[in-house]
């Protein structure tokens, strides 16, 4: 997915909330993007229902 700026934040990836019990991809998609140096951390967008992986603007 390509980088969305919204609301002093970059969106680098989105997860859907309904995956399998037990299963975090958003949590493993931010935690691998901060091994590598970037601050991304997991918001949730109630609108969507998704999980959004993202960087806050000036991070």
């Amino acid at each position: 997915m390509a980088a969305v700026a919204a609301q002093g934040r970059t969106v680098l990836e989105t997860f859907p909330a309904g995956g399998p019990r037990g299963s975090w991809p958003a949590e493993k998609f931010a935690a691998d993007r901060r091994a590598a140096g970037q601050p991304a951390e997991v918001v949730m967008d109630l609108r969507t229902d998704n999980f959004l992986v993202i960087v806050k603007a000036g991070a």
